[in-house]
């Protein structure tokens, strides 16, 4: 076995060896990370002009603003009017958090997870928590735990998409219309970028520096009538930091929910956050941002159909996001390579790559197999994906032969 400690280097000339020249082409935007990911096409910082820097995010003008990004993202997504959307602080794991925290605890709960922050919410609903009824349904990176055993009539918690593993839930089929209990889904590398059947869907979380290229720190979270009613039938028996309160004196707390946040956001953040839905709006909205990442999955996996190296980690096509594409080293190309030597190429391919200035940011998940990720979602032009695949392969070659 090849040691962790081995330095992956090639020796003697590409065409001697049979490997692929280096290219030439390169990826006129190289910003391929999972988060905060590549800016809507065209954005520069004379973008944010508008932004009102210097004013209270009280005052009526950023309210306003607030407000707006609330809408535009409502009309873009199609989320029902009934449903109540709010901006709150701390990113998809701020508004995440506030969810389970609030929300748990009146019946059993359903845990899905098959990649890190499924795993992440598994330790704070099971550990931190603690609640008496929880099952754990776990699957390995690149597949899915048994859908059809989980009982929508408990609370079920899942992501939409697992950003560390590249797998989704194909579907919503398996969620009942009639269920008893709620569906907390942590939607954030999924929004904008996949469809969602909202109905199915009781609590859904984002943030903004995923799929429109947003800023960190942000968080969205949208509540239907049925988790509404929940909190305030059944408030939680947890004491909760102010961060976390969705109500306020046994009523909702609807400021959150019209642009008077819980706490101080940057305007600058705001008027990014706009830019990004403006710019959605004016190629088409959903549907083609949608097609839009479809398209930069069909891309990579054309590749990886005749890739003697690199395959996907997701195992069924049908479960492949389209937007944390991850892939793994095909397992006869690695052969004599132990697993700290795979990761060692893994995080050698990424950092050959950045200084070649042609790809940043698209090393595996620390936690996730030693593999690549690269961001699919809808800011990412298609071009840049075409253009950055030879190099994967020139990389990869360039440090496994001689």
């Amino acid at each position: 076995m090849r040691s962790a400690r081995r330095e992956f280097t090639r020796h003697g000339h590409p065409e001697e060896a049979g490997n692929p020249l280096k290219p030439s082409r390169r990826p006129l935007r190289p910003e391929f990370s999972s988060g905060p990911c590549a800016k809507r096409p065209g954005w520069s910082l004379g973008s944010l002009d508008e932004a009102l820097v210097g004013r209270s995010h009280r005052s009526g003008g950023a309210v306003t603003r607030l407000a707006e990004v609330i809408d535009r993202s409502r009309n873009l997504l199609g989320i029902p009017d009934e449903y109540h959307l709010g901006v709150v602080p701390g990113g998809d794991t701020g508004a995440f958090e506030s969810a389970l925290w609030s929300l748990l605890g009146s019946r059993g709960t359903d845990l899905l997870a098959w990649d890190s922050f499924g795993k992440g919410w598994i330790t704070d609903v099971d550990q931190h928590l603690a609640l008496p009824d929880t099952r754990i349904f776990e699957a390995d990176y690149g597949t899915l735990p048994d859908l059809a055993a989980v009982d929508c009539d408990r609370d079920v918690v899942f992501t939409f998409n697992g950003t560390t593993a590249g797998v989704r839930v194909p579907d919503t089929a398996w969620i009942a219309s009639d269920r008893a209990g709620l569906t907390l889904c942590d939607a954030t590398s999924a929004v904008f970028a996949m469809e969602m059947d909202w109905r199915k869907l009781d609590v859904v979380t984002w943030s903004w520096q995923k799929s429109l290229g947003g800023e960190g720190a942000h968080g969205m979270l949208a509540l239907s009538p049925r988790a509404v009613e929940r909190l305030l039938s059944d408030p939680s028996p947890h004491p909760l930091p102010k961060l976390f309160r969705l109500t306020a004196k046994g009523h909702l707390a609807k400021g959150i929910f019209r642009g008077e946040t819980i706490n101080t956001p940057s305007m600058l953040c705001v008027e990014d956050a706009l830019d990004g839905l403006r710019w959605a709006e004016s190629i088409g909205g959903l549907p083609e941002l949608v097609e839009r990442s479809k398209r930069n999955l069909e891309t990579v996996a054309e590749w990886v159909s005749s890739s003697s190296w690199a395959d996907f980690l997701a195992r069924d096509p049908r479960t492949r996001s389209s937007t944390s594409i991850c892939l793994a080293f095909r397992a006869e190309a690695v052969a004599d390579f132990d697993q700290a030597s795979r990761q060692t190429l893994a995080k050698q391919i990424t950092t050959r790559l950045a200084d070649e200035g042609v790809a940043y940011d698209i090393g595996a998940y620390r936690d996730a197999p030693a593999g690549l990720r690269l961001w699919g979602g809808p800011t990412v032009e298609n071009s840049d994906l075409v253009a950055v695949l030879p190099w994967l392969d020139w990389a990869f070659s360039e440090l496994t032969s001689g």
